[in-house]
């Protein structure tokens, strides 16, 4: 089943509107929801959904929260988001460190007390359409296990690098330190297939492709093993002492994952060049990576963030696809 893009933003903004959201945050949130979907990251857009309105119906969401500037030094903030909705509280702060970054070269906003963004890669897509690279990671609930721990003390904290090109297929990596994101194995479970690598333990404590297995557990995988773990690590500490905000062990003992912390960060290239001269250096780059030999005959080698571009542009076209019970869940509310 597919549903129009529109039709999408359309509906979830009803819905929001109905939870308590200005009919502008509404709309606003409802597009950053819609977006996620239209690039083929269904697992923290229309599968995302209904646990975000969950949240608001049970109160740990508050829809009239904005986040505030506390403290400004220069290139640098530091904002507490209130436990407002996190996606546009985001979106903000990234928009913020894009100005930050027209006027010193560099901007960075650390965001303390928000709640969950949803996709990253939707705010280092967001500083690369302002014609920014876009650093950004935020931190989670602990949902994993440090290296040679055998129970969740770290957190899959995604970590986003984006770069701009002119004509709008920006490169972009979106990814959490855990070999798959909780979105990506509840997708995997909802469609009924495996995943491509193993991604976590089973309840036997054995590596498994099968994302139900994962799921009983939350033993996910760290990417890279030590690395990812001492990376999730290393995010979490600059975060918290950035922001002074929740650390993953103590977003751990809210109960539900709210009161999150993220860091925005936003380059101007052309503080140094003009944007042609940068699009030369990316385009040149990335056509060298496009002349890789695939493994497989007939195979191709992608660019970071150039599914997405595909995955927009076959949806835009045919409408996005849903998981039936989900959107029907939807219409519902």
């Amino acid at each position: 089943m597919r549903v129009q893009y529109d039709v999408m933003v359309q509906e979830f903004a009803r819905v929001l509107e109905k939870k308590g959201f200005r009919r502008e945050d509404a709309e606003s949130a409802a597009v950053i929801f819609a977006q996620n979907s239209l690039a083929g990251v269904f697992s923290h857009g229309l599968n995302r959904f209904p646990r975000v309105v969950s949240y608001l119906e049970k109160g740990e969401i508050d829809p009239d929260a904005r986040a505030t500037c506390e403290m400004s030094m220069g290139a640098i903030e530091r904002w507490d988001g209130h436990r407002g909705f996190g996606p546009l509280n985001a979106k903000r702060a990234m928009d913020r460190a894009c100005e930050l970054a027209k006027e010193y070269g560099i901007g960075c906003v650390a965001l303390g007390n928000n709640n969950h963004w949803m996709r990253g890669g939707t705010y280092g897509w967001l500083a690369a359409e302002n014609g920014c690279i876009g650093i950004c990671w935020s931190n989670t609930m602990p949902n994993m296990p440090a290296w040679g721990g055998a129970d969740r003390k770290i957190g899959n904290n995604p970590l986003i690098m984006a770069v701009p090109r002119s004509n709008g297929e920006h490169a972009m990596v979106d990814c959490a330190v855990s070999q798959f994101s909780y979105g990506k194995i509840e997708d995997c479970r909802l469609r009924g297939v495996q995943l491509p690598v193993p991604g976590g333990y089973d309840t036997k404590g054995e590596l498994t492709t099968d994302p139900a297995e994962i799921e009983k557990t939350w033993r996910v995988l760290p990417m890279g093993y030590w690395k990812g773990s001492g990376l999730s690590i290393m995010l979490d500490l600059i975060a918290t002492v950035l922001t002074n905000g929740n650390s993953v062990q103590k977003i751990g003992t809210f109960g539900d994952e709210v009161g999150l912390t993220q860091i925005m960060i936003a380059v101007d290239p052309t503080k140094f060049q003009t944007a042609e001269e940068t699009d030369k250096i990316v385009d040149e780059i990335l056509a060298d990576i496009k002349s890789s030999e695939p493994v497989t005959e007939g195979g191709e080698v992608f660019y970071p963030g150039e599914l997405e571009l595909n995955s927009i542009r076959d949806n835009k076209e045919h409408g996005i696809p849903v998981i039936e019970e989900v959107w029907e869940s939807v219409l519902k509310m």
